[in-house]
């Protein structure tokens, strides 16, 4: 695996125990020298590795010898909902959840090591522009700066930790059908789709000349 293997396979053991999902922070070895990838492992209910995330978009310190930046997203699906994943700095490039959009994800899962008041601004932003769950997850010790929680696809905190340094979780209910999430899910994301993709408009253009002329008041 890479980090520290023995703490991962103990964890995806855990896993098969218990028969959830997880996906855990590390720092992945690469060879020949090269620096890391700082990453994200998904582990199945079986205890399997399924995939790993490789940040792509690194801070200035990070690119100067801390890690190597990965390439691609990755997609999981878990019981029909498909999922991507995104760490830290990367609240801050639109791109990242964009593309996810595009990928047909119903969420991505987010990592930080502390949640700014500015990382949340942008990770609401990006769920409800998108119409995405965002699952933010950072360490306790790191809660007093924004603790984790869960942000629905209208952009609204469906639920928090405590922003307290203690143990703690959110837990939402992802439901394509919740009525809740009607107007960002059902009606929003297929029109802006549509939208993105230009047709509804080029069909309503008038060739009229004096659409044309910029002088026009």
């Amino acid at each position: 695996m890479g980090g520290s293997d023995a703490e991962l396979r103990a964890i995806a053991e855990l896993c098969g125990k218990l028969r959830i999902f997880a996906v855990v922070g590390g720092a992945h070895r690469l060879s020949n020298g090269h620096s890391r990838h700082n990453s994200l492992y998904v582990l199945s209910e079986r205890g399997a590795l399924i995939t790993r995330y490789d940040k792509r978009f690194l801070s200035n310190s990070e690119l100067g010898g801390w890690y190597t930046p990965g390439t691609q997203p990755i997609i999981f699906e878990v019981d029909s909902y498909r999922f991507g994943c995104a760490i830290c700095i990367e609240s801050q490039f639109e791109e990242v959840f964009r593309e996810y959009e595009r990928l047909g994800v119903d969420g991505v899962l987010f990592s930080s090591y502390g949640i700014a008041p500015y990382f949340q601004i942008a990770l609401r932003a990006h769920a409800g522009l998108n119409c995405i769950w965002i699952i933010a997850a950072t360490p306790v010790q790191k809660a007093h700066k924004g603790p984790a929680g869960v942000i629905g696809p209208d952009g609204d905190w469906a639920a928090r930790c405590a922003a307290l340094p203690e143990p703690d979780f959110a837990m939402a209910m992802l439901d394509r059908n919740d009525a809740a999430y009607d107007i960002p899910l059902q009606k929003a994301r297929p029109w802006r789709a549509k939208a993105r993709q230009g047709d509804i408009y080029r069909e309503k253009m008038v060739d009229d000349p004096r659409s044309r002329d910029r002088n026009e008041y």
